[in-house]
């Protein structure tokens, strides 16, 4: 089995300080569990006792070796009309039998680590489970409610309602109605009182009720005290195959439920999390414990497990003693037990039963696409039985899910204002899509030039070789068929080998990684190839804009270093950039680079950019070899030379390096930063720049990339800054 690994935050608390948060919890919990035990044992048609026994079972044994911190367990509602059914099939003794086998197989489960395996249950299912088990609660316990019996199955207690109404007992159904009006009412009693649990409470007042109430109403029938009931299961003499069903269908609504229980736990407390294998073996243990002496089974309950949590409990030990009062109540005052009304309990079973019906749990089928499999899951658990209604709602999950991943999108629309068509295929591509492409395919007109774009995560040879037929056909009747994929499954590979699902690529997959080369292929030639596959339809239309001539917006002097992408650190595209790249991005005054001259001429007097962008990086080369002051030979010396005035400056101590200084970085990255500001001063003296600042209001600034952290700051004569949204608007209205 695993090991918990997390742990609370802070120090641990000893065992005697965390008695003092356990010890009121467990009351607490003890008082909301008494009576809910006593009513899942009326609503499941057992012995009142076997309540008692499974709630001490299941707060002792489970509290001991669970592996839940502050789950509570004991019999729940969950299971109610599943004992239901089990108790009228097989009798109560068998039952009993069938709950020690369904242990057995839990404690198989947690041994066999598979405990997480349960949770990969569709949430819409249970939660459509719960939902169909509250309402047939509802429905069996209205006939109690009224005075009267509960009926077999749904359609019994909906056909005999009518009759039970018209024959209601006046005191039993006064005393329900008052249960559930306090239950109901009771999240907006004020202060204090509501401290109390509204279910004791409910059930307090009902009890009260009923010996000054005119009337006799059914009290709960209880022999003698908890021992008394206690007995050995019964093993069926045959059957066995009806016997191993249930077995199963008890292991497994139980097994989920304490697993999904222990789930919502652990999101309510910073503690140890749950041990999920632990903690089944521990569901096995007590229900086997529990079904061996005469007991309900077994389950981890949420409304417990909550109550546990907000009373303040630490540990286990909290549920070990919640278990024990309620031990102790069974014996000492089980006289008490006998006083209670089955109306009363039956007006908390209904409010259980009803909460169980989560509008938030609809709500959000309804949104997810998933309300089908809610409402079939419900009505299949209500009018079949709860192990036919799962299984109809797994199948129907199931069908759901595979039409969603199988499904493909296909549209063939003419692009407007040209006689061009725009073919997509979108999803997973099967032989399963073949009606559909055919049926898109075949509104392309004849001798038309036509774009298919395939965003396929999926493609199988039928549906490869669908699309090539018909391209080839195309183009026999003189059209064209240009293919553009933009999925991660490639059309290449379909004829190669088995289709399998295209990896999900990251956000800068297409931009950056086709440039690592791939194989013994040409990196360069292998990157273009890329780009004729999936990215060059894209900028075509931009293109061919600027096919006459061009318009950008800046001119963006840096280093030729090669981890500087101009157009990624920026967010631009083709057209915007007109780049000037060197060693050190230097700018060589007084004209002494003809170069430079004629690009800044060209950029500023022609194409007339609006701004003048010096970027300097980390980690550069052309720094790092200023400041070594050594010799790089002749060429390089001869331009480094340029570089000697912000050599000088940082030496000088420039507020731009003491500032970069200040911001950690080392002396190369703050020479990188002086370089930048000494190159803006010496545009800004430049002929060319300073007449456009004069004349159009050109703009000169400065940047500097961070390379480990692919950060961009702004540098300025004296200082350097985070551009920030806000510094983004404020250059903004600045300019303007």
């Amino acid at each position: 089995m695993s090991v918990d690994t997390d742990s609370p935050p802070g120090r641990q608390l000893g065992k005697f300080e965390n008695l003092r948060y356990d010890l009121p919890a467990s009351i607490v919990v003890f008082l909301v569990a008494l009576p809910l035990s006593l009513g899942i044992a009326v609503a499941s048609g057992a012995p009142i006792a076997a309540g008692l026994i499974a709630a001490v079972v299941g707060g002792v044994v489970v509290g001991l070796i669970g592996g839940s911190p502050l789950q509570v367990s004991g019999p729940a509602a969950g299971l109610t009309v599943v004992v239901a059914e089990t108790i009228n099939q097989f009798g109560w003794k068998t039952a009993c039998f069938i709950t020690v086998l369904a242990g057995g197989l839990q404690i198989i489960f947690g041994l066999s680590r598979i405990a997480r395996a349960a949770l990969a249950i569709a949430p819409v299912v249970v939660h459509a489970m719960l939902a169909g088990i509250g309402i047939t609660i509802a429905l069996q316990q209205i006939h109690v409610l009224l005075g009267g019996s509960s009926h077999s199955s749904a359609w019994e207690n909906l056909e005999e309602l009518p009759n039970q109404i018209l024959n209601l007992h006046g005191d039993d159904f006064f005393i329900g109605a008052v249960v559930i009006a306090i239950m109901l009412s009771w999240k907006y009693v004020p202060g204090k009182v509501k401290m109390l649990p509204g279910p004791l409470v409910a059930i307090v007042v009902a009890t009260l009720l009923a010996m000054v109430i005119p009337g006799d109403p059914v009290r709960i029938a209880l022999s003698g005290s908890i021992f008394d009931a206690i007995g050995l299961p019964e093993i069926p003499s045959g059957g066995w195959g009806a016997v191993l069903l249930a077995a199963l269908t008890i292991a497994l609504i139980a097994s989920v439920e304490s697993l999904l229980s222990a789930v919502a736990v652990d999101k309510m407390h910073t503690g140890p999390r749950t041990n999920f294998d632990r903690e089944l073996v521990a569901q096995g243990v007590a229900n086997a414990t529990s079904g061996l002496i005469g007991g309900l089974p077994v389950t981890g309950v949420i409304v417990r497990s909550a109550t546990n949590v907000q009373a303040g409990a630490k540990t286990r030990a909290s549920a070990l003693l919640h278990g024990i009062w309620i031990l102790v109540f069974s014996v000492a005052l089980a006289g008490l037990v006998q006083q209670i009304p089955k109306s009363a309990l039956a007006g908390l079973l209904i409010v259980i039963g009803i909460q169980l019906v989560k509008l938030a749990h609809i709500r959000l089928a309804r949104r997810t696409g998933d309300l089908l499999v809610y409402g079939v899951t419900v009505l299949g658990v209500v009018f079949l039985n709860l192990l036919e209604g799962v299984l109809i709602g797994l199948l129907l999950a199931f069908a759901l899910l595979l039409w969603r991943v199988v499904r493909v999108a296909v549209s063939a629309t003419p692009v407007a204002g040209t006689d061009r068509w725009l073919v997509s295929v979108e999803g997973t591509a099967t032989f399963l899509a073949l009606p559909k492409l055919s049926s898109e395919l075949a509104k392309v007109p004849v001798g038309t030039e036509v774009l298919v774009e395939m965003s396929v995560d999926f493609l199988d040879h039928a549906a490869y070789e669908s699309i090539q037929d018909w391209a080839k056909q195309h183009e026999s009747t003189g059209g064209t068929v240009e293919f553009v994929e933009l999925g991660t499954a490639e059309m290449a590979d379909a004829v190669t080998a088995p289709p399998k699902r295209g990896r999900a690529r990251g956000p800068l997959d297409d931009v950056l990684s086709p440039w690592r080369g791939d194989g013994d292929n040409h990196p360069v030639t292998s990157g273009v190839a890329e780009y004729h596959r999936r990215n060059a339809h894209v900028v075509r239309p931009h293109l061919d804009e600027l096919r006459d001539s061009q318009n950008p917006h800046s001119l963006f002097i840096t280093c030729a270093d090669s981890r500087i992408v101009p157009n990624v650190i920026t967010n631009s595209g083709p057209g915007d950039l007109f780049t000037i790249r060197n060693v050190g991005n230097l700018v060589p005054a007084n004209g002494r680079d003809t170069s430079m001259e004629a690009s800044l001429a060209f950029a500023i007097d022609a194409l007339q950019v609006d701004h003048v962008v010096v970027c300097g990086h980390s980690s550069c080369g052309a720094m790092k070899a200023l400041l070594a002051g050594g010799t790089t030979g002749p060429s390089l010396d001869n331009w480094l030379a340029n570089g000697h005035p912000s050599l000088e400056a940082f030496h000088e101590g420039h507020p731009v390096a003491r500032a970069a200084a200040e911001s950690g970085f080392g002396h190369a990255d703050q020479l990188s930063m002086v370089n930048v500001a000494i190159q803006l001063d010496t545009l800004r003296f430049h002929p060319v720049v300073r007449q456009a600042i004069l004349d159009r209001g050109l703009t000169v600034s400065g940047l500097f990339f961070d390379i480990g952290s692919a950060r961009v700051l702004e540098v300025t004569h004296d200082g350097i800054s985070e551009i920030s949204e806000a510094r983004r608007s404020a250059l903004a209205e600045a300019l303007h």
